[in-house]
């Protein structure tokens, strides 16, 4: 696929199947995180994936932090936290990893990790594949951050949702430019 047709046709599919990306496919998503912008050589990123029982694991620490926040908790809320994850084949988290105190501000190293992150949906793209980046309360809740294992450093940018498109691909909006490009003078 050119470039240019990646950027320009790529759109967030939230329907997604089996089967998972293989790991031709995973090697070319993780290589596209890796040319991200990146001041400084800091590398502020790290990616977990998240497939099979894994996702059920995540679906329980989701109802668990939904729990914690809100112990009256109806049973329909915390079974939607539990089959969050169920909705692709794969998760990958996309974490920033913040060195505080850097010459390169925490700002501009969590844009450089959500720049990974779009760069993995590019690609994915690129392959055919469907994605969908999700955040949500669960990419801000300390607890959801604990049980994956982040220091307190670190960020949960988002979850993308990876795997076969199910369905019609549908396209873009058309957007002009000229609605969002105006000269400074």
């Amino acid at each position: 696929m050119e470039a240019l047709d990646a950027l320009l046709n790529r759109v967030s599919l939230a329907r997604l199947q089996e089967p998972a990306p293989d790991a031709a496919q995973r090697e070319l998503l993780f290589r596209a995180a890796l040319r991200a912008p990146d001041h400084g050589y800091l590398r502020p990123w790290r990616f977990l994936t998240v497939e099979g029982a894994a996702r059920d694991k995540l679906g329980e620490l989701f109802a668990s932090a939904l729990l914690s926040k809100d112990p009256e908790a109806s049973e329909q809320a915390i079974a939607k936290a539990r089959a969050m994850p169920l909705r692709a084949p794969l998760l990958v988290v996309v974490i920033a990893t913040l060195q505080a105190g850097h010459k390169v501000p925490e700002g501009e190293q969590l844009l450089s990790a959500g720049c990974a992150a779009h760069g993995i949906l590019l690609a994915a793209h690129a392959q055919g594949l469907g994605a969908m980046w999700r955040t949500g309360e669960m990419s801000y809740d300390r607890q959801v951050a604990a049980g994956l294992g982040l220091s307190e450093q670190e960020r949960i940018v988002g979850f993308l949702y990876l795997g076969s498109v199910a369905g019609e691909r549908r396209n873009p909006p058309e957007l002009q430019p000229a609605d969002f490009v105006k000269a400074w003078a």
